[in-house]
């Protein structure tokens, strides 16, 4: 027979999973009366943050300022400079940070947080437009600012009903919303969320053919009329297992590879011309392709190689080791 604390421990661990659903659920009802109550002002929000010329100024005090530091950076990596300012050190100097051009996104469920009324005035002051993500309408933030997003009313996930949970949590998916939403205005292309996380798995799984090919003197290519003895020779020096074959216009008509080899051997092989012994219409990639796309391609033909061609014309070639050190897989 289980002993009374055991007893107690598997109960307390039952109770743990119905908290832990409850808090879920919760919370996922509260991003869903979100997007329900979303309206007009979501459109004006991201009007006044597309306008800016400098930078969007994401502040908030607490939990809210926690959110608020989050929203600001994934504002900055989906092509809208953003900055989080706290606010009580925006009224020891921080206040510089935030200058006409720029646009103050402040996070407050209470909407009427203290420390955000020095950022506020400041706003008003230079000019600077304001938009308030709050949890109730007629507070002070909500007078001040000229948009309101206001979060729909929503109990905490916390059974008293005090810590910031289910508000915290909405007010982070308001904030994904805008900086999607922005990242669609502006045309915002794998290219330049490369560009701006060029570290980490997110910015390798971009890479490009054209960031990883060997380029120049490294390409192996021959003529068509040249013999396979040569070929072999160019094989053998360049190390990728094979060689180009280009027509008299310099674009790429073949491929001979150790596959073409075998299929060909005899004594009069290396007599022969290398349109002879090529693979026709060989495949090729742009070299503009993701080194991922490159690899699902390699893989698909069972290919070690892919030449990277513009216009018809070879101008680099990609092992699948390339991509493999490129962490592109």
């Amino acid at each position: 027979m289980a002993s009374k604390s055991s007893r107690v421990e598997l109960g307390a661990r039952s109770d743990d999973l119905a908290v832990a659903r409850r808090v879920l659920d919760t919370e996922a009802a509260g991003v869903a009366a979100l997007s329900r109550a979303l309206d007009e002002r979501l459109v004006a929000a991201v009007d006044v943050l597309w306008a800016v010329t400098g930078r969007v100024v994401v502040t908030g005090m607490g939990k809210s300022g926690h959110i608020a530091r989050k929203i600001a950076s994934t504002l900055g990596s989906t092509g809208t400079p953003a900055q989080y300012v706290h606010p009580a050190e925006a009224s020891h100097g921080d206040l510089g940070h935030i200058a006409r051009g720029d646009a103050v996104l402040a996070l407050s469920n209470s909407g009427e947080t203290p420390e955000l009324s020095d950022i506020v005035a400041h706003a008003k002051l230079a000019k600077i437009p304001l938009v308030a993500v709050i949890g109730r309408a007629g507070t002070s933030l909500d007078r001040a600012a000229d948009v309101s997003l206001i979060i729909p009313a929503i109990a905490e996930a916390c059974p008293m009903n005090l810590a910031p949970t289910t508000s915290t949590t909405v007010m982070l998916a308001l904030g994904d919303a805008l900086a999607v939403a922005l990242l669609e205005r502006r045309g915002f292309t794998p290219e330049k969320f490369h560009m701006l996380h060029p570290g980490g798995q997110l910015g390798r799984r971009l890479v490009k053919v054209a960031d990883i090919m060997h380029t120049g003197a490294e390409v192996p290519l021959i003529g068509t009329e040249v013999p396979m003895s040569e070929a072999l020779l160019t094989m053998t020096a360049k190390r990728f297992g094979c060689v180009g074959v280009t027509d008299a216009s310099g674009k790429l008509v073949g491929i001979v590879t150790d596959v073409d080899l075998r299929r060909h051997m005899g004594a009069d092989l290396l007599k022969q011309k290398a349109s002879a012994v090529m693979t026709r219409k060989p495949l090729t990639v742009a070299p503009s392709i993701l080194a991922a796309q490159a690899l699902g391609y390699m893989n698909e033909r069972a290919i070690t190689t892919l030449f990277i061609v513009e216009g018809g014309v070879p101008i680099g070639i990609v092992h699948i080791h390339d991509v493999l050190r490129s962490g592109s897989a």
